[in-house]
């Protein structure tokens, strides 16, 4: 890195980095977490909202409490079964939980481990476009509870595979 005057110049993450891993909570002890197949764009809101109040010496700001949203937007992939899970979660109001991780930031130990941020909530929003010339998109609202907590997430080889091609030998595969 290098450093000028108030200006620290990095290396950007690259979107495709940042992936979201997804699980309703009750199937924790059954399942593992799952990527969504052709994820396009993940985001995550963190806003609060602050009471003002006049006093004559001028207002003040009484913060209230954090909201977190995060979204997804992904192409349907045939025969997905993740997206329906989390619809059907939806009408039942089941727990998800949701993983941030940061592949461009490897945590301590271990190869598949990485930097990140683990969230409950509930999916709040399906929205299903198709039009004439493009391909299905999804995209999903999660409204989550508290405001997440930091920690190390492991996310698999395969799950890697989605965010960049991984190296593959020629040999045989077992």
């Amino acid at each position: 890195m290098f450093k000028t005057g108030l200006q620290l110049f990095a290396e950007a993450v690259s979107g495709k980095k940042i992936v979201y891993l997804y699980r309703i909570a009750e199937k924790a002890k059954t399942e593992a977490a799952k990527n969504l197949a052709f994820t396009t764009e993940n985001g995550r809101t963190k806003s609060k909202d602050a009471e003002s109040t006049a006093t004559k010496d001028g207002s003040i700001r009484t913060p209230g409490a954090a909201e977190t949203e995060i979204t997804a937007k992904a192409v349907l992939s045939k025969g997905d079964k993740l997206i329906a899970e989390l619809e059907d979660a939806m009408d039942s109001d089941k727990l998800i939980e949701i993983w941030e991780a940061n592949l461009e930031d490897p945590a301590e130990p271990g190869p598949n481990k990485f930097k990140g941020m683990y969230f409950q909530g509930y999916l709040t929003e399906v929205e299903t476009t198709s039009s004439a010339e493009e391909n299905v998109e999804v995209s999903l609202t999660f409204g989550i509870n508290g405001s997440g907590k930091r920690g190390d997430v492991t996310v698999t080889t395969q799950q890697q595979e989605v965010a960049a091609y991984v190296f593959k030998d020629t040999t045989q595969e077992s």
